[in-house]
């Protein structure tokens, strides 16, 4: 698990290949990830937006952007914690991805950036 705190708000992830998701001789490799978020400000924030940047193994990018994460624009006031679970498909068994959620902070409306820490997508054989 990575972890890394940006104004105030931690963010953790926790990835998972999907082998039985997962294609290798089509090359389609799919991960999970578990994405936990912490608000240790002592003011309101909510989710608005986020952006990934996705790498596969050939240095190749994608980048996808959108509102929430989920379908959802959490809100997280002082001390809560929100947690969910997504995925990622790359065509290569290894590959990285990092990113950041565009936050507001609900007492002033002023938008501030989180980071995600980059984590490693690989499959179990490269762990071996």
């Amino acid at each position: 698990m990575v972890s890394e705190v940006t104004s105030g708000v931690e963010v953790s992830v926790q990835v998972a290949y999907q082998e039985k998701r997962s294609s290798p001789e089509n090359q389609e490799f799919v991960f999970s990830y578990r994405i936990h978020i912490a608000n240790h400000n002592q003011f309101t924030v909510q989710l608005l937006r986020r952006r990934w940047i996705i790498t596969n193994s050939l240095g190749e990018i994608e980048v996808v952007e959108g509102d929430g994460v989920v379908g959802r624009q959490p809100i997280l006031y002082s001390g809560d914690e929100y947690e969910y679970i997504s995925g990622a498909g790359i065509d290569t068994s290894f590959g990285t991805m990092k990113g950041v959620y565009y936050f507001q902070n609900k007492n002033t409306g002023d938008e501030f950036i989180v980071k995600v820490p980059e984590f490693k997508l690989e499959t179990i054989e490269l762990l071996n």
